[in-house]
């Protein structure tokens, strides 16, 4: 069986709402160095042979939030963004079906201005 990875983009938060259809004004997203950059990694994942089972870029943090679950009956905290404690967020992730040599080489691969961090994905049977 062939293992899972998760590979998240952990970096300065990102103005996603310049991406979104009204805000484009008739630019093709694809043509912006940054998009372009993830372009050439799916190209060069796709000639490792690797299948992609997931991928998402994540709104700005604005859109979020983190939350403290209530304990012994408490309410949940809730918490906006941005956050005070940290300048790095997950912008996005890539999830590929693969060996972990090639999970390695996809983690040195992923484009961004920071870090990336892979996990392999836990298999409870589903």
């Amino acid at each position: 069986m062939t293992d899972s990875w998760v590979f998240l983009i952990r970096e300065n938060d990102w103005d996603s709402d310049a991406y979104l259809p009204e805000n484009l004004k008739g630019r093709d997203p694809s043509e912006d160095p940054d998009m372009a950059a993830h372009g050439r990694f799916m190209q060069a994942v796709e000639e490792l042979g690797v299948k992609m089972v997931g991928a998402a870029a994540l709104q700005n943090a604005k859109y979020g939030g983190w939350v403290a679950p209530g304990k012994d009956g408490a309410e949940p905290v809730y918490t906006d963004a941005p956050f005070t404690d940290t300048n790095e967020v997950i912008t996005g992730f890539y999830q590929f079906e693969c060996d972990e040599a090639t999970a390695r080489k996809i983690a040195a691969l992923v484009p961004t201005g920071n870090v990336i961090e892979w996990r392999k994905v836990m298999n409870f049977g589903s």
